[in-house]
């Protein structure tokens, strides 16, 4: 069985290729890469992976058993066609089984919305292909807020809008154990199935953050208004209502789900507890 990972030189891409590689071996490991320079140093073979070209990514795919669609990052409306480029390249290469990377989320009434929309779109397609399937749904990554810890320690705070509302985060290690399972196991073939682990609110990862840093941080709730503003201030007009609107989605409990990890994995996702005894700033 070989199994191709699209995207695999990004932090996901060659997280989950990792996981995978330990499972089967390199030598049934292929990696996708829209530039393959980028992915030389994975340790097994490299195939261009460009989700534009879809006669690339057939050729690329040829003799390819299993392929993860790693959901890609360009604005909604060009996400969708280079989805469907790589479902098709997936039919017309013969590949038997597709995995995709879907995201929780809210579905209507935030800036963030739209990228859900292109995620469910995707899921469409993937259970129309023909193909045999799995769709995991990410929780958010935790690390974007440990790596900005320096951050909130010089502020003292936390602040957004998700007010008290709960969100299901997850780690990329915790993610690439998953796909990796569900790359290389039928048990959870025509099933989607919420990657997550436990559920934290933003005074509690204030908390477990200033910990790790030695500061006491505080969590301030701020409107959608303002966070918009101030996310847009720092990552501009595209990046910074998308990013508000996550937090917009785990104040109305877009986030607040039920995870499949333990059921998916065969154990269950790292404690909160545990995550943070490793993190070191």
């Amino acid at each position: 069985m070989t199994i191709a990972i699209t995207t695999a030189s990004g932090q996901l891409g060659s997280a989950v290729l990792a996981a995978v590689v330990d499972t089967v071996g390199a030598h049934n490991v292929v990696a996708l890469a829209r530039t393959p320079e980028k992915a030389k140093g994975l340790g097994v073979e490299v195939r261009p992976g460009d989700y534009d070209d879809l006669d690339q990514l057939t050729a690329s795919l040829q003799g390819v058993d299993t392929v993860l669609l790693v959901s890609g990052i360009s604005p909604p409306a060009e996400r969708i066609g280079q989805h469907r480029n790589v479902i098709d390249a997936a039919v017309a290469s013969g590949v038997r089984k597709i995995v995709f990377t879907g995201v929780q989320g809210p579905e209507t009434g935030t800036p963030f919305s739209p990228v859900i929309h292109v995620s469910l779109e995707t899921e469409e397609l993937v259970k129309a292909s023909g193909l045999a399937w799995s769709i995991g749904r990410n929780g958010i990554y935790i690390e974007p807020d440990v790596e900005y810890a320096a951050t909130y320690a010089e502020h003292g705070e936390i602040a957004n809008s998700a007010d008290d509302g709960r969100c299901a985060y997850t780690t990329r290690p915790e993610l690439a154990a998953a796909y990796a399972a569900l790359l290389t196991s039928d048990q959870h073939d025509g099933s989607i199935v919420n990657l997550s682990g436990a559920t934290l609110s933003q005074q509690e990862l204030a908390e477990r953050i200033g910990s790790v840093v030695g500061a006491t941080l505080t969590y301030r709730a701020m409107s959608d208004a303002e966070y918009v503003a101030d996310r847009s201030a720092e990552l501009g007009d595209f990046f910074g209502p998308i990013i508000a609107g996550i937090y917009q989605g785990i104040r109305e409990g877009a986030y607040d789900n039920e995870s499949d990890f333990a059921a998916v994995v065969g154990r269950p996702h790292q404690s909160w507890d545990a995550y943070f005894a490793g993190v070191e700033i």
